[in-house]
């Protein structure tokens, strides 16, 4: 029986130890691929003969792999934007036309050379930021009459600062703030913080999304605009532009892990894909489906948000970046994200709002198990087995011990 009982606690043991070696497995398989990134502030200009207007900058972000490049550019004249370029070559690189950049309407004023190596393009544009007086605390702009909803924030009409002074090139991240021209925004900001990353890894910060070499993050965030109502909530309209496959469909995945986003068991994932091919993914968006009210927040911020299904847009974006570079006839689709449910608190109860999503090339990451996880189910499975095998033995020991005999023999 003691044999019986050690092998049992030892498989148990050995069961646990491997269940910790596959998970310190699966955190280290995204540390393999790594990019080299470097980081300018508009490629090529000569400010002394073409002077940027006010508000104006473009952020280059050159993202080297080992026979590809990747190109971030971020751009603040119009609507701002975030166009990612995929290239098969590790020598690509951006031509800008100034002069005729500025004019926002002159297509192909911005290049990838050689163009013969783009293999995949495409857009992010944050169109309008939509402000609704939300009188029955539905949640649902899409129920309320025409008349509760506010004039859009145009945000092509922002007034934008200059990204040199937030640009941190060591930590690879930059931060693009802009003001409307309404009273609203006299102490207020719609910032867009941009980071790129060079190998797998998750930000600190929630929503914490697992992201790698192949991705970029902007994070939204609201903070300080006087509502116009004291029931005023708030909707991002997001619009995507497509070089060869638009972003189409956006695909909603369930979770069983909720350790890096509490609560929250879903991730959107806004994807491109070839039509009726079974072809990967060939770029996304992707985000948590939660924002939060405060800087630093605890579980009692989180707000859950909600998209829109995408539908096709027939103009291109108000976007000087997108112009210059797709110009003509384009595919672009467009969403809305509508931010807090039924019973949550109002914009006016912290004046702030917080929201991230992560865009990238290829498949989007994919969150496995966390180590906690799968200790917690070694040891909610294990231990049942552990009391099954041992109430086994002792069962079968006891049965085969002889019985005392409750009556004495007649003579």
């Amino acid at each position: 029986m003691a044999a019986d009982i050690m092998y049992t606690i030892h498989f148990y043991v050995l069961f646990v130890l491997l269940t910790l070696r596959c998970s310190s497995s699966f955190i280290g398989n995204g540390e393999n691929y790594r990019r080299n990134l470097s980081l300018e502030l508009n490629p090529g200009l000569n400010s002394s003969l073409t002077p940027l207007p006010p508000g104006v900058g473009l952020l280059h972000v050159r993202a080297l792999g080992k026979n590809n490049t990747l190109h971030y550019l971020l751009c603040s004249q119009g609507a701002p934007a975030l166009l990612l370029v995929h290239t098969n070559s590790t020598s690509s690189k951006v031509k800008v036309d100034w002069p005729a950049f500025l004019v926002q309407n002159t297509t192909g004023s911005l290049k990838l050379t050689p163009e013969s190596s783009v293999l995949y393009s495409n857009a992010l544009v944050f169109t309008r930021l939509w402000e609704y007086d939300d009188v029955n605390d539905t949640a649902v702009p899409e129920h309320l009459p025409p008349s509760s909803f506010f004039q859009p924030y145009e945000l092509q009409n922002f007034t934008w600062d200059d990204l040199n002074k937030t640009l941190d090139p060591m930590a690879h991240t930059a931060l693009l703030c802009g003001r409307g021209a309404s009273e609203s925004f006299s102490n207020g900001s719609l910032c867009l913080k941009f980071s790129a990353f060079d190998v797998e890894g998750r930000d600190q910060g929630w929503p914490s999304l697992l992201h790698n070499a192949n991705s970029s993050q902007l994070r939204v965030v609201l903070d300080g605009v006087v509502p116009r109502s004291n029931r005023s909530r708030f909707s991002l309209e997001l619009q995507v532009v497509g070089g060869t496959q638009v972003m189409s469909r956006v695909d909603v995945l369930q979770s069983i892990d909720d350790e890096y986003t509490p609560s929250i068991f879903k991730v959107s994932q806004w994807v491109s894909s070839p039509v009726n091919s079974t072809s990967p993914v060939l770029g996304y968006a992707q985000w948590k489906p939660v924002a939060y009210r405060r800087p630093s927040p605890v579980f009692e911020d989180a707000t859950p948000c909600r998209h829109s299904t995408p539908v096709p847009v027939a103009q291109l974006p108000p976007s000087g970046l997108v112009r210059a570079y797709f110009g003509g006839e384009r595919q672009t689709t467009g969403l809305n994200m509508t931010f807090s449910i039924t019973g949550d608190p109002f914009y006016n109860t912290t004046n702030y709002l917080s929201w991230t999503v992560l865009v990238g090339l290829g498949s989007p990451p994919v969150d496995s198990f966390s180590p906690l996880v799968l200790v917690i189910m070694a040891v909610g499975l294990g231990t049942p087995m552990l009391i099954i095998l041992l109430g086994g033995v002792c069962v079968c020991v006891r049965k085969n011990r002889p019985q005392p005999q409750v009556y004495e023999p007649i003579n």
